[in-house]
């Protein structure tokens, strides 16, 4: 079957910037996976897709124009209904048969071949039953594609179509934006096809003002982007055109001594706006860096899309320009971008100056006018539980000076929320705080936690870069959680519009890889929770944020298991029992023990009413327990010293010589003797058994 290659483009009005590339790659790959389906492309088809701001392609190969024709087998009936007893078709058949436009085919039974149809008998696995075979011919091209394209058309990522008319003035069809062309060639033949209402040809348009002409009439579909950057003025990939928008990104900075910005995120969103781009070098007044860096890198990224350039990590009064048009002289183009940029720095040097004005002490009692929770009251209040939280940890881990350090960064530290500059830029509070408490005077240490309170933000995110930061982070996220539950509104399925997850996350990093030695118990009682309902809520909710999080770090199943089953108060030790547990896992010893461990434990399930850690060594009779009542005496009490000066893994691993009597001892003793005095003292000799084993971790979660 021979093949050709594939060009679809749907040209549309400007798409949104930050969308496109996932709208280019669903729309390509959903393409090909369509026409695959319909067996119109093969299972070797490479795609392509492009997507600029107004048109999104793919370039599909070895696409057939007609798909393969398909032998289609149907059960119709069983023999014994279809076949009567002279060997004919009975009414039943006839029936069916011309229900399916077959009917003479019964006439040739028993040799029913007509064409390339036909009848057979066949067992369906119960019965013998009549089947039809026939031929179905294979999807054309253009009817395979119509269904594809309005299939990729439906999986693209697009939270909210417009509606909108055709030329005809009556016909409105649905799509993100308005369509005005579509293209779509098979090597050099368009294929007739109607997608929104248009028919498809092999025009396209260029780039608006650059193109050496406005319609570009694309030969086949192998030509597709080489003649749009030629004759179009227009890079059509996306990946293209975010490479050379960063090569010349790092030219012009280099030509200036400088670094560019380093934000995927503004890149792409850059890509998505322009077709033909070239990079300009402008910059501001000098006077303008006088303002915190962070409000001038957020005005120029999130207003203008600028990149900012930097020397030594210092922002400079220079930034690049990604314009969509090359001309020849382009200081027009470049006065014009520093006269935009120039209000939205004086704005943010205004703010600056006016905040600085008032103290952000001052501004607390403005908190107690701000609703933070129907429920929970004002924002005020909830800083007056923070800051009793944060002081509570600070005198826990170091006593009063960080106690009353973290009480007034805790204090301080939602205050900027009032800032006119927070007020603009939202995503600068914490950042402000610290520069205001600088200006007010405020210590290092407070000013730095005002800013590190908010951290870790994101998956990665660095943690408080000191203890003070680090005790308003952790009550700050530790009462938001113990707030919501104590309300109910914990998250439910994909929807937590109160970040909790993040939350919980946060606070689980910072008790691991600080190894604070702080009880999750003696936390919630800081935090004023009482409610046992909600305490089992939220630490269930926390044991299991901390369950995945080590999944995904790369620890085993069964070793998070292990460890988290026990439900470890003293999270800052998590880090050291996975390593005693993998580190005993390696050990010979270890699957015999886990098993036993396993045993011990649904022995102890199944006794009758309280078993009690103890043994009356007078009621040892058996050589096997005698030795394994001796040997635990010795390895407990190695276990336990190991386990209480924090080395886990010479506590597990002294289990080791339990081996041997354990085994022993399942193998010569009958736990449940008649005796109930005997039979207690077995469950106690047991239960201290399973207490030294599990001090570490669930050892019987390592049995498979």
């Amino acid at each position: 079957m021979s093949t050709k290659n594939l060009l679809v483009e749907l040209f549309v009005e400007e798409l949104p910037p930050k969308a496109l590339k996932k709208l280019g790659d669903v729309f390509a790959t959903t393409l090909l996976k369509s026409l695959q389906s319909r067996e119109l492309a093969a299972g070797v088809s490479l795609v392509t897709g492009y997507a600029s701001p107004r048109r999104l392609a793919a370039h599909i190969s070895n696409v057939a124009a007609v798909a393969p024709n398909r032998e289609v087998l149907e059960k119709l009936m069983p023999v014994s209904v279809a076949i009567g007893t002279n060997n004919k078709p009975t009414d039943a058949l006839r029936k069916r048969l011309a229900k399916i436009g077959r009917e003479t085919l019964a006439d040739l039974w028993p040799n029913a071949v007509e064409g390339s149809d036909s009848l057979f008998i066949q067992s369906d696995g119960k019965v013998d039953a009549v089947y039809s075979r026939s031929m179905a011919r294979g999807t054309s091209l253009q009817v395979g594609l119509e269904a594809a394209i309005e299939e990729a058309l439906s999986a693209l990522p697009i939270p909210k179509v417009m509606s909108y008319q055709l030329a005809d003035g009556w016909t409105s069809v649905n799509f993100v934006r308005p369509a005005h062309r579509l293209v779509a060639l098979h090597g050099t033949e368009v294929v007739p096809i109607t997608i929104l209402g248009l028919a498809a040809g092999r025009e396209t348009q260029g780039h608006r003002f650059e193109a050496a002409n406005p319609i570009v009439a694309i030969r086949d579909a192998d030509s597709y982007a080489q003649q749009l950057e030629s004759d179009g003025a227009v890079i059509a990939g996306f990946a293209a055109r975010r490479a050379e928008i960063e090569k010349q990104l790092t030219a012009a900075a280099a030509k200036e001594g400088l670094q560019p910005i380093e934000d995927d995120a503004l890149l792409d969103e850059v890509t998505g706006l322009v077709e033909r781009p070239n990079v300009l070098t402008c910059q501001f007044e000098q006077e303008f860096l006088d303002v915190p860096q962070e409000c001038l890198i957020l005005t120029m990224k999130a207003n203008q899309k600028y990149f900012p350039l930097f020397k030594d990590g210092r922002l400079t009064n220079k930034f690049l320009v990604v314009s969509n048009i090359r001309p020849a002289d382009a200081s027009a183009v470049i006065g014009g971008n520093e006269r935009v940029v120039r209000p939205r720095l004086a704005d943010a040097k205004f703010f600056f100056d006016q905040d600085r004005k008032k103290s952000l002490m001052d501004r607390i009692p403005g908190l107690a006018k701000v609703v933070y929770h129907n429920k929970l009251g004002t924002q005020g209040e909830r800083v007056e539980r923070v800051a009793a939280l944060a002081r509570a940890i600070g005198n826990k881990l170091a006593g009063e000076a960080l106690a009353n350090q973290a009480d007034r960064a805790a204090v301080l530290a939602k205050a900027d929320l009032l800032t006119d500059m927070v007020g603009e830029f939202p995503e600068l509070q914490g950042i402000m705080g610290r520069y205001y408490a600088l200006h007010d005077g405020e210590p290092i240490e407070v000013a730095d936690a005002i800013e590190d309170h908010y951290k870790p933000r994101f998956a990665g995110d660095e943690l408080p870069r000191g203890n003070v930061g680090l005790c308003v982070a952790l009550a700050d996220k530790l009462q938001t959680l113990a707030d919501m539950f104590g309300i109910g509104q914990m998250p439910t399925g994909d929807k937590d519009p109160f970040a909790l997850r993040r939350h919980a996350l946060g606070m689980l990093r910072m008790l691991i890889e600080r190894g604070l030695p702080l009880d999750l118990a003696w936390l919630f009682g800081a935090a004023k929770l009482v409610d046992a309902k909600v305490v089992e809520q939220l630490s269930e909710f926390i044991y299991e944020r901390l369950a995945g999080s080590l999944r995904e770090q790369g620890y085993s199943a069964l070793e998070v298991e292990a460890v988290v089953g026990l439900r470890p108060q003293r999270l800052g030790d998590i880090p050291k029992r996975l390593a005693a547990v993998r580190a005993f896992a390696a050990l010979p010893e270890a699957a015999s023990l886990a098993a036993a461990n396993k045993r011990v434990g649904n022995i102890l399930k199944k006794a009758e009413g309280a078993v009690s850690a103890s043994v009356d060594v007078a009621l040892l009779k058996e050589p096997a327990e005698i030795a394994l009542n001796q040997a635990l005496d010795t390895v407990k009490a190695q276990a336990d010293a190991a386990f209480e000066r924090g080395d886990y893994t010479a506590s597990l691993q002294s289990l080791a010589a339990l081996r041997v009597p354990v085994d022993a001892f399942f193998d010569a003793v009958m736990v449940n003797a008649e005796e109930a005095a005997l039979r207690n003292n077995r469950l106690g000799l047991l239960a201290t058994l399973h207490q030294a084993m599990n001090r570490v971790a669930d050892l019987s979660r390592l049995s498979a």
